[in-house]
C-alpha cells in the first residue's frame, strides 16, 4: 500500500482535507495526518483520526513521540508528503527553510517528494512574494499545483481556491505511480520566443511568455519522462526534474534540438521567429530614414525534425493563429509533416495570459479544449502523449 503524510494548514479550505482523506483511503492509499495549530481552528484531530484510522500529530513537543525522534520517522516513512491546504505562510516557510513547528520541521527533514496544493486570498496568491516563493519551491523540486479560480470565502473572486479533492487525489496518484506513465521515455520540448539581433542592442522578437511550454515540460516530468526543455529568453523557473538548455536565436534553438535527439516525442511549443536580420556590428544610429533591414528565412525546426533520420515517434507542433485557426493548423500539420498540431487563437492576451483555448488537430480529427488554465492544457496533452507512447 502506498502511503502519504498529509499536512493540513490553517485556512478555511482545511475542511476539504477531510474529503481528501476519505478519497485517498477509498483509493487504497494510506494516510497519516499532521494538523498545524492554525488548521486546528478549522478541523479537529478527532475528525481526521476517524477518517484516516490513524493517530493525528499536532505538536513537535510530544514527549512520548519525540523520545524516538518521531518527527524524523514521520518525515520519511511515507511515500509522498502532501500539504493541503498550503497557505501563503506555510509556503513562505517552506521556501525559506524555516522549521518552527512540527509541519515545517517535517518538511525540512523529509527525503520524500512533496506536493503542495495552495489555498489563499487572490491578492495573496498574486503577490510578488508568493510568486517568488512558489518559483523557489518548484526549483527545489516541490510539485506546486495551480489553485482553482472562483468565488472565495472573503467575497473576492479569482485564483486562490484550493483545488477540489478529486483533482488533488489525481495529482497524488500521478506522483505515487512507480516512475510514472512515461518512465523511460525522453521527450523534447521547446518553449518561449526567439530573439533575432539586428545590432548589438536591438532584436526582433514576439510576445511568447514561455508559460505554456514550461507547463508542458513540468506535466511530462510529473509522469516520469526524461524532459529536455530548449527555451528561448524567458524569466521562468526551470520545472522540477527537467533539463533546461537556454538559447537566444532560431538557429541556436535548431542546433539544440538536433543535439537533444534521439527522443521518443517532441513538443515544439516555442514561437520561433520566421526571419532573421543581418545584424550590424555596431548600434544602428537614428537617421533621416528608417534602416533598411535585409531579412533571411530562419530554419524551420518543426519541418526539419519531422524529416530527420532521428525523427521521434511522435512530433507535435504548435500553431499560434489570429484567424482561421483550425484551417491554418490543419494545413500546417500536412505541410510540416507533424503528427499533431495544437492550435490556439492568439489575437487576445493568450501569449501572456494564464489561460488558453486550444484545438488538438490529429489525423483522427479535431478536439476542442475550451478556456483552460495553461497547466490543465499541459496535463491533458501530457496524458495524450502517454497514451500514444
Amino acid at each position: 500500500m502506498k502511503r502519504i503524510l498529509l499536512i493540513v494548514g490553517g485556512g478555511i479550505a482545511a475542511y476539504k482535507a477531510c474529503e481528501l482523506v476519505r478519497l485517498c483511503r477509498k483509493a487504497g492509499i494510506g494516510v497519516k495526518c499532521v494538523l498545524t495549530e492554525g488548521g486546528q481552528h478549522f478541523v479537529t484531530p478527532m475528525t481526521l483520526a476517524a477518517l484516516s484510522e490513524s493517530q493525528v500529530y499536532t505538536t513537535l513537543w510530544d514527549l512520548k513521540d519525540e523520545t524516538e525522534m518521531g518527527h524524523i520517522q514521520l518525515s520519511r516513512e511515507a511515500d509522498l508528503v502532501v500539504v493541503a491546504p498550503a497557505t501563503a505562510d506555510l509556503m513562505a516557510k517552506m521556501a525559506a527553510g524555516i522549521a518552527d513547528d512540527l509541519a515545517t520541521t517535517l518538511l525540512l527533514a523529509t527525503d520524500k517528494p512533496v506536493l503542495a496544493a495552495p489555498a489563499m486570498n487572490v491578492r495573496m496568491w498574486q503577490h510578488a512574494a508568493t510568486r517568488r516563493n512558489v518559483a523557489t519551491l518548484r526549483t527545489d523540486g516541490v510539485t506546486v499545483l495551480e489553485p482553482d479560480e472562483g468565488p472565495m470565502a472573503c467575497g473576492e473572486y479569482g485564483p486562490g481556491r484550493l483545488p477540489e479533492p478529486d483533482a488533488i487525489l489525481a495529482a497524488i496518484q500521478n506522483a505515487l505511480e512507480t516512475g510514472g506513465r512515461l518512465k523511460g521515455k525522453h521527450v523534447l520540448v521547446t518553449a518561449g520566443p526567439t530573439h533575432e539581433p539586428i545590432d548589438p542592442v536591438r532584436y526582433i522578437a514576439n510576445r511568447s511568455s514561455g508559460r505554456q511550454g514550461f507547463a508542458i515540460a513540468e506535466a511530462l516530468a510529473r509522469l516520469g519522462a526524461k524532459v529536455t526543455l530548449v527555451s528561448g529568453p524567458v524569466a521562468l523557473a526551470t520545472p522540477a526534474g527537467v533539463t533546461r538548455v537556454d538559447v537566444e536565436t532560431a538557429q541556436e534553438m535548431a542546433n539544440a534540438v538536433a543535439s537533444a535527439l534521439p527522443a521518443d516525442a517532441a513538443v515544439m511549443v516555442a514561437a520561433v521567429g520566421d526571419w532573421r536580420a543581418d545584424a550590424a556590428p555596431q548600434k544602428i544610429k537614428k537617421g533621416a530614414a528608417p534602416p533598411n533591414l535585409q531579412l533571411s528565412e530562419n530554419p524551420d525546426i518543426l519541418a526539419l525534425l519531422a524529416k530527420s533520420p532521428h525523427r521521434p515517434k511522435l512530433v507535435i507542433g504548435f500553431a499560434a493563429e489570429t484567424e482561421q485557426v483550425i484551417e491554418h493548423a490543419t494545413a500546417k500539420r500536412a505541410r510540416k509533416g507533424a503528427d499533431w498540431i495544437v492550435a490556439n487563437d492568439v489575437s487576445g492576451d493568450v501569449m501572456g495570459g494564464d489561460a488558453n483555448t486550444v484545438h488538438l488537430v490529429t489525423a483522427q480529427g479535431v478536439e476542442h479544449w475550451e478556456r483552460l488554465p495553461k497547466s490543465e492544457v499541459a496535463r491533458r496533452l501530457a496524458d495524450r502523449i502517454a497514451d500514444a507512447l
